[in-house]
């Protein structure tokens, strides 16, 4: 079985001072992190940067030609690692990511990324209904706080609700650690 990393949306939006903040990126980016280096050193062909550029200003965030846009330094691709641009949630809709896994001989996914309650959630959806068995590493995640009806939900339960709706019919998750422990 052959296993791809997908790295998805780790941008600067999405850290202290850009247009989308989310609550501990840093922590996500450096689990992401981890998990990036342990690929390079032991399947570096299956490496996946997917980046979110929006197609409407409306977004307000990830803008064409923006530093905001660009992938964060904490896990910048190398020249060899594919780059796959995206424009809506789901990392597979309109883009070549499954035709470039498939390529490969690709069966397995392992999901890391940006932001759990939105791209993440799509994209795992998304590779389990392609075929893919899936791995969400959980703890290489984040998002925001959310709203509804003045309700306010904060990150941490946006979090660990969807990861665990996702849990067992979408994807087996997992935190960094396990999944290093795991596969070392």
């Amino acid at each position: 079985m052959s296993t791809a990393l997908i790295i998805v949306d780790i941008q600067n939006d999405y850290f202290p001072n850009g247009k989308m903040e989310l609550s501990n990126p840093d922590k996500a980016a450096a689990n992401a992190a981890k998990v990036l280096e342990w690929y390079r050193q032991n399947n570096k062909d299956n490496i996946f940067h997917v980046q979110h550029i929006a197609s409407s200003p409306e977004l307000g965030f990830f803008l064409p030609n923006t530093e905001g846009a660009e992938i964060h330094e904490s896990v910048l691709p190398s020249e060899h690692e594919n780059i796959i641009v995206k424009s809506f949630p789901n990392s597979f809709l309109k883009t070549d990511l499954e035709s470039k896994l498939r390529e490969k001989g690709v069966t397995s996914v392992m999901i890391v990324g940006m932001m759990t309650h939105m791209c993440i959630d799509a994209t795992v959806r998304a590779a389990v209904d392609l075929g893919f068995e899936t791995t969400l590493i959980e703890d290489a995640c984040a998002t925001r706080d959310l709203s509804y009806q003045n309700k306010i939900v904060p990150a941490e339960q946006v979090h660990y609700a969807l990861v665990s709706a996702l849990n067992g019919m979408y994807a087996n998750v997992i935190s960094t650690e396990d999944i290093l422990n795991k596969t070392l």
